[in-house]
Formats: C-alpha cells, sequence, structure tokens
C-alpha cells in the first residue's frame, strides 16, 4: 500500500457533525446581519466588497478548515445578501422558507440521493411518488396522473411543451426523433400576451422557433381573452401543438379563464397547458381555490412550489393528466437502467424528465405538508392575499399614489404619480433598495388612457407573518423617498433648462 493512501485527516463525510455545523453557521449569520432587505449601499459597492474579501480569483493551494470556511461563507451572506424574512422586503415570487423545509433541504444534501434509478435512492424514490400522486389529486387529476419535479417553472414547462410537441407529432403520425421537428407544417402554441417569457424560450430551445408562440389578447383584467383565442385557432393555417393557459401571471397574479380555455382546447382538439407555477397554490386555500376552477381539465399543469409553498428553490413540479405520455422521454441506458432492471422493480423516474441525476427536493416539501397540512399552508396564503388587500387600500387612500390593478393574489401593482413617471419610478425602487430600507419590484404596464406602456412600482407579499403595521411602514418610507427623488429630479431638469438656455 502507497504510503500516501490515507495521509488526510478523515474528512466530514456525510452525517458527520451536520447539525452542529448548522447550528454554528446559524449564530454567525445572527451576529453578522445587515438587518435590512438588502445591504446598504450600490451594487458595485457590494459586489466588489464581497470579492475583495475573499481576495484573488484562484484557488487555493491549503484550506484553512471547515469551521474557518463555513464561518467566512456565512459572514459574506449575512453581510452582503438578501434577507427574505425581514418585514419591508416584497419584491420577488420569492418567499422567505418555512424553517421546516430548510431543515429537510439540509437532509436531501446529506443523503444526496437522486430520482434517476431505485439503487439511487429507495425512499426518496417512494417519497416524490407519493407527494406527486397527492398534489395530482389536489388538482383533480385521476388516478392515471403523474409528474416529476425539476429545477424551475421554466424547466417545467419546457418539458410541457415537448410532451405536447411530440403529442401533436404522434397525432399526425410522426417521429420528432428521426424526423425532426421540421415534420410538423408550422408548428404553433397559443398563451395569453402576458404569459410567461419561458413559453417563448422553450419553443425557441426545442426548436418550434419563438415565432411560433401566437400571442393572444388579454380583458383589461389582463386575463385571455377565449373569443380572441378561438378566432386565432380558426384563423390559423398550421398544426396547434399546445394552448398554454395562465394560472397567476407573474406581475398581476391573474388567472386566465380555465373553464372556457378547456371548452376551446376540446374542441379543437388541442393539448392545454396549464402554466400555475404562481396559482397553483390556490389549491391551498379554501377561500382562493376558485380562481383555479377547470385546472383539472389541463393536460399538463406547472406549479412551484417555492412561489406559494414556502420552499426554498427550486421545488418545481410538472403533472400530466395521464402519466403514459411522459413516454416521449423515455431511455434505457446499460449502466442506468436496463430494461431487465427495470421490469424487475429497479427502475426510477428517468424516463420522466431531461435530468439524469436529480436531488430529492421533495424531502422539504413533503416534512411542509406533514408538517402544517393543505389548511395550514393555505392560513399561510389567506394571510399574504389580506396583506396584499390591506396594501391596496393603502394606494387607494394616498392621493400621491395610483393603483394600477386590482389584488387576486399576492401582487399589487401601483405607481407614485408624478410628472416624469418612468424616470421617477425606476429611480425610487433603486433607492428604496440602495438605501437599505425596503425591496419591491418594478414592470411596464400599458395603462389605460397613456400613449405606451409606463414604469410601475410592484409588492410581491409571501411573508405570512406580515403585519398592517409593516405595510404601513413601507409606504412611508416609500413615500418619503419618493418626495426626495422627485425634487431632485426636478431640480435636475431645471438645471438641464438653464444650460440650454
Amino acid at each position: 500500500m502507497p504510503d500516501d493512501f490515507n495521509r488526510f485527516a478523515t474528512p466530514g463525510l456525510g452525517w458527520s457533525d451536520v447539525g452542529d455545523a448548522l447550528s454554528r453557521m446559524a449564530a454567525t449569520v445572527a451576529d453578522h446581519h445587515h438587518g435590512s432587505p438588502l445591504p446598504c449601499g450600490t451594487p458595485g459597492d457590494m459586489l466588489g466588497a464581497v470579492a475583495a474579501e475573499l481576495g484573488p480569483q484562484c484557488l487555493p493551494d491549503n484550506g484553512i478548515g471547515e469551521d474557518r470556511a463555513l464561518a467566512q461563507v456565512a459572514e459574506l451572506v449575512a453581510a452582503y445578501g438578501l434577507d427574505l424574512t425581514h418585514r419591508l422586503t416584497a419584491a420577488h415570487l420569492q418567499p422567505p422558507p418555512l424553517t421546516v423545509s430548510v431543515a429537510a433541504d439540509a437532509l436531501a444534501s446529506a443523503t444526496n440521493a437522486s430520482l434517476d434509478t431505485y439503487d439511487s435512492g429507495p425512499a426518496t424514490l417512494a417519497i416524490e411518488k407519493w407527494t406527486i400522486a397527492a398534489l395530482a389529486r389536489l388538482a383533480g387529476f385521476g388516478p392515471s396522473a403523474g409528474g416529476v419535479f425539476g429545477p424551475g417553472g421554466s424547466f417545467s414547462n419546457l418539458l410541457a411543451m415537448l410532451i405536447a410537441r411530440d403529442h401533436a407529432a404522434a397525432k399526425l403520425r410522426l417521429d420528432t426523433r428521426h424526423h425532426g421537428v421540421a415534420a410538423l407544417p408550422r408548428p404553433l402554441v397559443f398563451c395569453s400576451r402576458v404569459a410567461h417569457f419561458s413559453i417563448n424560450r422553450a419553443c425557441a430551445t426545442l426548436g418550434l422557433g419563438e415565432a411560433a408562440v401566437v400571442a393572444v389578447d388579454v380583458d383589461e383584467q389582463h386575463r385571455m381573452i377565449p373569443a380572441a383565442l378561438q378566432a386565432a385557432l380558426a384563423s390559423t393555417d398550421g398544426t396547434p401543438v399546445a394552448i398554454v393557459a395562465t394560472a397567476g401571471t407573474t406581475d398581476f397574479g391573474t388567472v386566465d379563464p380555465l373553464p372556457e380555455i378547456a371548452d376551446i382546447a376540446a374542441r379543437h382538439d388541442v393539448w392545454l397547458h396549464v402554466d400555475g407555477a404562481y396559482g397553483f397554490g390556490s389549491l391551498f386555500s379554501d377561500r382562493l381555490r376558485h380562481l383555479v376552477h377547470g385546472i383539472d381539465r389541463a393536460d399538463s399543469v406547472t406549479l412551484d412550489l417555492h412561489k406559494i409553498g414556502w420552499q426554498p428553490a427550486a421545488a418545481s413540479l410538472l403533472l400530466l393528466r395521464d402519466e403514459e405520455l411522459f413516454s416521449a422521454l423515455e431511455r434505457n441506458v446499460a449502466y442506468l437502467n436496463p430494461e431487465d432492471d427495470e421490469e424487475a422493480g429497479f427502475g426510477g423516474l428517468l424516463g420522466h424528465t431531461l435530468q439524469t441525476t436529480r436531488r430529492p427536493d421533495v424531502l422539504k416539501v413533503l416534512a411542509t405538508f406533514l408538517a402544517y397540512g393543505r389548511t395550514g399552508i393555505g392560513e399561510m396564503l389567506d394571510a399574504c392575499h389580506s396583506a396584499a388587500r390591506y396594501a391596496q387600500a393603502r394606494i387607494v387612500a394616498e392621493p400621491q399614489l395610483e393603483l394600477v390593478a386590482p389584488v387576486t393574489l399576492t401582487t399589487v401593482v401601483f405607481r407614485y404619480r408624478c410628472q416624469d413617471l418612468d424616470t421617477v419610478n425606476a429611480e425610487l425602487r433603486r433607492r428604496l433598495i440602495s438605501s437599505g430600507t425596503a425591496l419591491i419590484g418594478r414592470t411596464r404596464v400599458h395603462i389605460a388612457g397613456d400613449e405606451a406602456p409606463s414604469t410601475c412600482l410592484k409588492l410581491t407579499l409571501l411573508n405570512p407573518t406580515s403585519t398592517g403595521l409593516d405595510i404601513d411602514e413601507l409606504f412611508d418610507e416609500l413615500l418619503r423617498h419618493a418626495l426626495e427623488v422627485e425634487s431632485e429630479n426636478t431640480e435636475y431638469a431645471i438645471a438641464e433648462v438653464q444650460v440650454h438656455e
């Protein structure tokens, strides 16, 4: 045996001292936390500070040991990172994760199981199948349904479009694996003009091209107009691959009229996919589940539990009403899942996704379901919805603010009234962030009466512990900074005019 065969000190592996390491990191974060949604300072300064603390961009020849390494990483994250639990963090569909899900996520990392084959993680494979069946039942699907976890809603939408494409080809008795996507005569995917951009990306990735996406008009509530969809389908000379209905638009949380769209999809025999990455969570709530009535008629559904579900990212799923339609992804390879192994029960979920190694994200989801149940999760959503309604009322009561869209789920879109809308609203958001005061979002909306879309502000309220006092503090700070920004912008405009004169 070579002298240096085991010359290293035994490293910590898997479960060894994980609990102690996590406790020490939590203490470090508490000691070094900046106490605001984001650290106070410009992006350049903050990014530069992290780079300076890390030093030259090269791997060290010698390590500093596990304790010091974890402490350094924790200190950097605490001092320069994002705090989703802060009362005034309300920018994106990015909730503060539940403690039980964070702990279970560490469990998933420690096991390092994979979902591709039985021998890569038996327990986690069974847990994923059970959890998918439970969520399919929540969606109203029958016993033939199936699904798969993935790294995000964009990926789940990609899988859905791939399966829909091959389903359309099968109806034409074409094999896309042999003939290619060009075998589909002018493939088309129909979605609303405010659908998520991942639908366009999916079509581009699959070789259909972004030109395959047909954008259907929406009503004043940003919901797809069924009559416009019907007209688009009736006038096309291409091959309809899928209709994509949105349950929870990113900006407004609005839900397309699912029953009417399902009727149209059935009438034209077209695959119906519901992008419910945001809105699927309505099913947890007795108060809000009516919003997604008709989702059970979809052929496929995307849902993100790292949005409404309070999971660490990622926890996305694609559900299919008929699990057999995952067949487009089936593969058997000698070193993973040979056919005789699968016949003997040693298979996994390799044939349900484009991924091979796939971590058991389901563990945190199961832990959350067992801890809180549907009712508990629904109450969290109800609390966030109430916070959004409270914010809406505050906006309506403020003469300097304008409500752009009414609340559907947990987002509120508004703008600060002023002469230079785009400049002031955009700078106002940046000022709130760089000062460490609050973290809010922004978007562009075409508002009736305006010639062009304008910059608007957006709250995405996903902290179930938020109170009315928190919302009031956020708006008090926003209005204070807005007056400063507007004043500075006015002074600058006057100075510019004087210079030109």
